[in-house]
């Protein structure tokens, strides 16, 4: 991979984080982020394109750390069953956001 890729995958990953701070929402950003990946995922991206999107844009925007965060603050407290709920919720909702985004997209072209 070229350098210059380097550069936009960190300009990517730095306005990622600017928007996740600006919707500051850990479920609206899940939500988001999951639509437009599935979205992106239909199309035929070249292989930097991809790695700047992907990598770049939406692991920063998405943000694994914010879903564990928001979890981890249910189990301290000891609600067992909420937090298998939100777990299985969260990712059951993510995976279906996903799904219609391939859908439109798929649609669109």
């Amino acid at each position: 991979m070229k350098l210059n890729n380097f550069f936009y995958i960190l300009l990517a990953a730095f306005l990622a984080t600017f928007f996740r701070l600006t919707i500051n929402n850990n479920f609206c950003t899940s939500i988001i982020g999951s639509f437009l990946v599935g979205f992106l995922m239909s199309k035929k991206l070249s292989y930097s394109t991809e790695k700047i999107l992907l990598s770049g844009f939406f692991s920063c925007f998405t943000s694994f750390s914010g879903f564990i965060y928001f979890l981890y603050k249910i189990l301290n407290q000891g609600e067992w069953i909420k937090f298998i709920i939100f777990f299985n919720l969260i990712i059951i909702v993510n995976l279906f956001t996903m799904f219609i985004g391939f859908l439109i997209s798929r649609k669109i072209t």
